[in-house]
């Protein structure tokens, strides 16, 4: 059997509606023939979009068939026991050219009864937002389900949501329940719970170029919303220069965000969990195991929980989310 490196995924592109190109013109990923790019999939446990390894002695094996042969030694024992054959987390870079749709994702409960699913849980951290980018996190009163019908059915459902003004470094943290959509200008990095359900609830009377409108799921998201009104939706953390500064923690997932510009020496000994690093800005190279992995912006990698410490060393420096889980 082949030992656990630092693992590189096939970045999976797909088009959408409402991507764009700052994939290809900002994070230098090239989507090829296709007319845009939404979202890229770039570690998916998603049976209809599962990882393949890009590079190294394990290159062309899917992440479900490394998980099926090494178990804890690539995840952790407590999340193998928890998750057994499904990697827990999906990460994504997402480009919206244009508004999304107005969108809720279903708890684990509801997802399991419906869909025999995860639920989805999930955070933003934006790369770069055009000036005057907003989003929509939440609703901005107290709400309740006949209230909420009757503006989505009278067409005022904007009346009622929270929309925020972004800039970069902004994070959302979007628990399963919450009503949302990235607004258009906003390049994003996703970390998520693995799950591809999503209960579209209002998309701007939108036409494809067949004239045809994408389907709505107003029934189903009825029972999937949060209601509640909160008075802060957006992450509120404070950056640091050359430390790890805690930006989400909840049962699905923890992620950290590191901005250095010197390299650093990193224990994950004490984590029963694989780490995964997103590459936001610059490069660095993880050395571990005698080896050398180099990571720039753009990818991600994921360390197996068989890598314990690692360094990582560079010239110019980077910015990266570092996610785990925690059970």
């Amino acid at each position: 059997m082949s030992s656990l490196y630092p693992l590189k995924f096939k970045t999976i592109y797909k088009d959408k509606i409402w991507g764009g190109q700052k994939i290809r013109t900002y994070l230098h990923k090239d989507f090829g023939d296709l007319p845009n790019c939404g979202e890229t999939w770039e570690i998916s446990g998603v049976k209809s979009d599962v990882s393949v390894v890009a590079e190294g002695a394990l290159e062309g094996q899917s992440l479900a068939d490394l998980l099926e042969k090494y178990k804890d030694q690539l995840v952790g024992k407590k999340v193998y026991n928890h998750f057994g054959n499904t990697f827990p987390l999906l990460v994504k870079f997402i480009d919206a050219n244009d508004d999304l749709s107005i969108q809720v994702h279903p708890n684990d409960e509801l997802a399991k009864e419906r869909h025999n699913s995860f639920g989805k849980t999930e955070m933003w951290y934006v790369i770069e937002a055009d000036p005057g980018s907003t989003l929509i996190s939440g609703f901005n009163q107290p709400v309740n389900k006949q209230m909420y019908l009757d503006k989505l059915n009278t067409g005022h459902i904007m009346d009622i949501l929270n929309r925020e003004d972004v800039h970069a470094g902004d994070v959302f943290f979007l628990p399963a329940g919450r009503v949302h959509t990235i607004g258009k200008g906003l390049l994003i990095a996703e970390i998520q719970q693995t799950s591809d359900i999503t209960y579209r609830i209002y998309d701007f009377d939108r036409v494809d170029d067949k004239g045809h409108k994408r389907e709505l799921h107003t029934a189903e998201a009825v029972d999937a919303i949060d209601y509640n009104f909160y008075p802060e939706y957006k992450t509120i953390y404070q950056p640091q220069k050359n430390e790890t500064v805690r930006l989400v923690k909840c049962p699905y997932f923890t992620t950290n965000a590191m901005d250095y510009n010197e390299s650093v020496h990193k224990d994950y000994s004490h984590l029963d969990s694989f780490v995964i690093h997103v590459c936001l800005e610059g490069n660095y190279v993880i050395e571990c195991h005698g080896g050398q992995h180099t990571v720039k912006m753009g990818e991600c990698i994921l360390l197996p929980n068989t890598i314990g410490k690692v360094d990582l060393i560079t010239v110019n420096g980077f910015k990266i989310l570092e996610s785990y889980v925690e059970l």
